[in-house]
């Protein structure tokens, strides 16, 4: 019977930003999951605070030198790796110089929200989605942590549901506490439209690219959810609860790998959701 195989996509990963709790869960979590007997692989962005000598961070030239289109801009994806030793695991940054290379992650540094953080979560997401298929590794379950990843499941579930890579993958969101202030672009579903993707598949974020409004357009998307904070936003904990999804509630860091791991099984057990 074949491994299970689970992609984490994250926004903050220990030791490659300061520790948070979302940062610690991208860290343990996969590790735990491997040691469970699934296969994993794991994606981050490559901000420019992170230091690729100290990490061993180096350039996967049979994956890099695609360019991507985002509004109507080419942007070259640049796919870098690193290992942590003692997980026994790799994990893969997705670059750009124009995006990545500030030695900041999501704001200057004053605090001010940078205001192409839409652009660079579409290059984030697309990034990603392509370097699986460079890799031909298909995911039973893509695990996404963070609004930077927001994009993914709408992604996955509508411009690639006929790869057969991803045919029969599941998508599940951790939604964390972690909330961005400031509203994304007003263009933002706009720009993250290609490949047939529609008008009416970005409604969530049509009259409001607030943090509740991008968490609503992944929850759409996702098979199911996950609280990644012991509280979230309470715009949407309301529309989670309205959702109808399979929500696993808050675990901490004493039982969260035994909980995501029972959660996994349970959700490989359903079917995957199908949009039209």
């Amino acid at each position: 019977m074949k491994k299970a195989r689970v992609l984490f996509v994250s926004q903050d990963i220990t030791p490659y930003l300061d520790e948070t709790p979302m940062g610690h869960i991208s860290r343990y979590l996969p590790q735990g999951i491997q040691e469970k007997g699934k296969e994993i692989r794991t994606f981050m962005p490559r901000y420019g605070i992170i230091n690729e000598r100290r990490n061993q961070l180096h350039e996967v030239i049979r994956l890099s030198g695609m360019n991507l289109i985002i509004n109507d801009t080419d942007h070259p994806l640049i796919i870098k790796v690193a290992s942590i030793q003692a997980a026994r695991m790799q994990v893969y940054f997705i670059d750009n110089e124009e995006f990545f290379q500030r030695k900041f992650t999501w704001t200057d540094k004053k605090g001010a929200d940078f205001p192409d953080n839409d652009e660079r979560m579409i290059f984030f997401a697309r990034g990603v989605i392509e370097t699986v298929k460079k890799l031909g590794w298909a995911p039973d379950i893509v695990h996404c942590h963070g609004w930077f990843t927001s994009l993914l499941p709408l992604y996955l579930k509508k411009a690639f549901r006929d790869n057969p890579l991803f045919a029969e993958t599941r998508v599940i969101t951790s939604i964390y506490d972690n909330e961005f202030t400031t509203p994304l672009n007003k263009d933002f579903g706009k720009k993250a439209l290609f490949d047939g993707l529609e008008k009416a598949d970005v409604e969530a974020v049509a009259k409001s690219t607030s943090f509740a409004n991008v968490s609503r357009l992944a929850i759409d998307y996702s098979d199911a959810v996950i609280k990644g904070s012991p509280k979230i936003n309470a715009d949407v904990e309301k529309y989670l609860k309205k959702s109808g999804k399979n929500v696993l509630e808050f675990h901490d860091k004493d039982t969260y790998v035994a909980a995501y791991s029972e959660f996994y099984d349970q959700v490989l057990q359903e079917e995957p959701l199908l949009v039209d």
